[in-house]
Order: structure tokens, then sequence, then C-alpha cells
């Protein structure tokens, strides 16, 4: 199986905590495309203490022309994982909002440890502005610990990204019994990798998918990985999405 699309990536080099060099990114990509991966939209964390959109910019040109002179056939796209926060939501609608693909995505994160008792709220305003949520790896963020929320938030209009690594227990107990409780209730939109290096790459993601793919059957594991992913990096909605 080939065309996945993979929406949560921390591939450009030297922009966060995720690929160091050039070719550190360049052996994620090798990795990536042996795992059936055709398309990445990296995904640098979007806070003041990383690399500015100037930068990042600047790499993902240069990770291009990188993975044209090497001949990987891989395809990227702009993304950005977002802080849940004021700033984001000031920015929403305005030239500094850094989006996924076309625009019509944002993909966001929660803190880890702390709740978030407005979240409705917060995902409201984010939908009146005609940006549909996409919630990086809700199984690894406290407030999915509670009871219904994660159903609540999709209910609310966001889509749910799985990191795959919380199936096999990358994160702890709690996520990898959150992951595989989500899944069961058909939550997730799409499903990701969040890779951050090559070490170990090709390795875990493939355990990964393989437990994806064992326990959503051929059809659902096509198209959290490759249907849903490139409809909304195309801008395209889901049947999920509210209007």
């Amino acid at each position: 199986m080939s065309g996945f699309v993979d929406l949560h990536c921390h591939l450009l080099p030297a922009v966060d905590d995720g690929a160091r060099t050039l070719e550190d990114a360049l052996e994620m990509a090798r990795a990536l495309v042996d795992l059936g991966f055709s398309t990445v939209a990296p995904s640098p964390h979007a806070r003041p203490e990383y690399a500015s959109v100037e930068v990042v910019e600047a790499r993902l040109l240069e990770l291009k022309a990188a993975l044209e002179r090497e001949r990987i056939p891989l395809t990227l796209g702009r993304n950005a994982e977002n802080v849940l926060d004021d700033t984001f939501l000031r920015g929403l609608g305005t030239p500094s909002a850094r989006m996924l693909g076309v625009g019509r995505v944002a993909l966001v994160e929660l803190p880890y440890t702390a709740p978030v008792p407005a979240l409705p709220d917060i995902l409201f305003r984010i939908r009146t502005k005609g940006v549909v949520p996409l919630i990086a790896h809700p199984e690894r963020c406290v407030e999915f610990e509670r009871k219904g929320r994660a159903a609540e938030a999709v209910r609310a209009g966001a889509h749910l990204q799985l990191d795959v690594g919380a199936l096999i227990g990358r994160y702890g107990p709690m996520a990898k019994k959150l992951s595989r409780t989500f899944l069961e209730e058909g939550l997730y939109a799409v499903a990701a990798t969040d890779l951050h290096g090559p070490v170990g790459a090709r390795d875990w993601v493939r355990r990964s998918l393989d437990e994806l793919r064992g326990r959503v059957g051929e059809e659902t594991y096509v198209r959290l990985l490759r249907d849903n992913p490139s409809r909304l990096l195309s801008g395209e909605s889901l049947e999920s999405d509210q209007d």
C-alpha cells in the first residue's frame, strides 16, 4: 500500500525539536517513502522559541530541492503545529495564521498535562472563522482523559489526529489505552506519525502501522492514512465537517 499522507511530522531540519540536520531529514524521508508515504506536510512547532515563518519557508524549499536531488519521491506541503492559545486565535483569518495546505484546516495542540475547560468555546470560536481544527495526538493530552471529551470535541466540529505510535505504547499506558478506545469509537479523522527523528523510525512506525491496520481493517486504514489526510490538505471537507 502506498500514497499515504502524513499531516503531522517534524521533518524540516533545524527549525524545532524535530530533524536536526538535512541528512536527518533525508533519512526520515527515505523511511517514510519505504513505509508507503508519498506526501508529508511538515508541521514545525509554531512557538516563539522555535524558527520563524521565514526560516521555516527557507528550510522547506531547501528540503524540496534536496529530495529532488536525492531522487526521494516525497511531496511536501505547508503546515504548522499551533498552540491552542489566544495568539493563535487572534491570528486566524490574518496573514500570520499558519495553516495546513490551502488554508481551511489548522493543526493544533493542547497541553499534555493541563486541563482545558474552555475547549468547547475555543473550538466554536475557531469554527466561526471558517477554520476546521485538527487536534494533534488527543490521546496524549490529559484533557481527553475526561470521559466523553473527545467525542464532544468531534461534535463541536474538530477533527482528531491519531499519533500512531501511541498504539504500541510509545507514550505510555494511558495514551495507549485512549488511542485504542478512540479508534474503537471511530473518533479519529486521520492518522499521522509525529516523527521527530530518524533513529529507529522504520521499525516503530512500521509496527505502529501494522497495529493500526490490524485493529481497523484495510478500508479504515486507507481512509485514515491516505484519503482523509489528502482531502484535508487540499481543502476538501470530510463527511463529519460541520458548516
